[in-house]
């Protein structure tokens, strides 16, 4: 990977992020305080915006400036743990003009690591954990197996996805969802799924 597909990676995830904020809003009412796809959709335009402004030359500084920008533009949850994941991401990237797919495993536990520190959540907590977590396995062992950044992105998108899906019959443990007990439980996660949306996006764009 090199800054211009990191760049990529951030647009799609913003493309993908707009197409489904009515969806990932009706999640969040469900369960929570009903702004996650209007929330997350203005962080990532922002972000698209901060990039093409002053594009970084590095995977490193393009996750860290899209980290940055959801941390300052997006209230809520989702902009300081999104924002964590992809600044503590780029921090664990060498200041190199490309990076390795297994320089990629670090950066993604890396961000793993920050939003669980952050959020307090486990897996089967019903948080966006639950998605991140799979997909990190899964790109791991796709690139120990000798994948490549496509073939190991797919897999991350696939173990997302069907993190996010198994989130339903769970009982939210964590965030505002929390509060409502058993009644949480037959929802599918907000947070969940537009992780499963990132990495779908980065699959595309790999």
């Amino acid at each position: 990977m090199d800054a211009t597909l990191a760049r990529d990676w951030m647009r799609a995830a913003a493309a993908a992020v707009a197409a489904d904020t009515d969806r990932l809003t009706r999640l969040d009412a469900a369960i929570g305080d009903g702004d996650h796809g209007v929330n997350l959709n203005r962080g990532f335009t922002a972000v698209v915006a901060a990039l093409e402004q002053a594009p970084p030359e590095t995977v490193s500084e393009v996750l860290v400036k899209a980290g940055v920008t959801l941390m300052s533009r997006v209230g809520g949850a989702s902009g300081p743990l999104y924002g964590s994941a992809l600044r503590a991401a780029g921090k664990a990237l060498p200041p190199t003009a490309e990076v390795r797919p297994s320089e990629l495993v670090t950066a993604l536990r890396a961000g793993l690591e920050a939003v669980r520190v952050l959020g307090g959540a486990a897996p089967g907590d019903k948080t966006l954990v639950d998605a991140y977590g799979p997909a990190v396995d899964a790109f791991e062992q796709a690139v120990a197996a000798g994948a490549d950044l496509a073939g190991a992105a797919a897999a991350a998108a696939g173990a997302a996805e069907a993190g996010a899906e198994a989130t339903v019959p769970l009982q939210a443990r964590k965030g505002r969802a929390s509060y409502l007990g058993e009644r949480s439980v037959g929802h599918r996660d907000p947070g969940a799924t537009s992780t499963s949306l990132m990495f779908k996006a980065l699959s595309q764009v790999a």
